[in-house]
């Protein structure tokens, strides 16, 4: 599997465009972040809030990857760590997330979660 972010608001998956927010499962299934669970709670897609983390938690995982989108913005907050204490977890921006992924991927069980624009 290769990622590509060629420009904000835009991630490509093995040539498929996607133009919004992805979760990515080490068994390589690609949905939508639903990031609307952390919007609805925090008024803002920006916290990675626990309850919408658990909706991802479905397959077991070495390492939590969040692009945290072009500028950094999104974040994990504690309590969504907390639910991860036993993993890897990594946050970077967007660019450098899928850099980090594509030397990962096929190496290490990832769950990779990339926020596409701020």
């Amino acid at each position: 599997m290769r990622v590509e972010f060629p420009e904000f608001g835009r991630i490509v998956v093995d040539g498929k465009i996607y133009d919004h927010d992805i979760v990515i499962y080490p068994s390589g299934k690609i949905e939508e972040r639903k990031k609307w669970l952390s919007k609805n709670k925090h008024g803002t897609s920006h916290k990675l809030d626990p309850d919408e983390l658990r909706e991802y938690l479905t397959e077991d995982f070495d390492v939590l990857l969040v692009g945290t989108g072009a500028w950094g913005r999104l974040s994990l907050l504690p309590e969504s760590r907390e639910l991860v204490a036993n993993k890897e977890v990594i946050e970077k921006p967007t660019g450098d997330a899928v850099e980090l992924f594509n030397g990962l991927w096929g190496k290490r069980k990832v769950l990779a979660i990339f926020h596409i624009t701020c």
